[in-house]
């Protein structure tokens, strides 16, 4: 039997975050955790790999930007194929959902 792939997840969360502004790795993690009530507590173990598989997908790019404490923070940036995979990733996620939803909630009756 074959097994379908849960749409969505946290590389949709991210290109999400990304297509409000452009946002450093530490910030991505604040925003997930507060808009999330703490379900999403990343670590950046989790978060970069994450985030250059996106790259490797020509879904984001990053670019350095300003420095905190001599640091330099690395900036990520939706493109416009990311876009796109959010907008895609985003309807596949509302047709899950409401797949889900229609389970729990009883559905509409098949006769079965």
């Amino acid at each position: 039997m074959a097994r379908e792939k849960t749409p969505g997840g946290l590389g949709m969360l991210l290109l999400s975050l990304l297509d409000q502004q452009d946002r450093y790795g530490y910030e991505m993690i604040e925003a997930l955790r507060q808009r999330s009530n703490q379900v999403f507590d990343l670590k950046a173990g989790t978060l970069y790999p994450l985030l250059h598989t996106l790259e490797a997908q020509g879904w984001v790019t990053s670019y350095d930007g300003g420095t905190v404490d001599g640091r330099v923070r690395r900036y990520y940036h939706l493109t416009d194929s990311g876009k796109d995979a959010l907008e895609t990733q985003k309807t596949q996620w509302k047709r899950y959902a409401d797949g889900i939803n229609g389970v729990l909630e009883g559905g509409v009756s098949c006769g079965v």
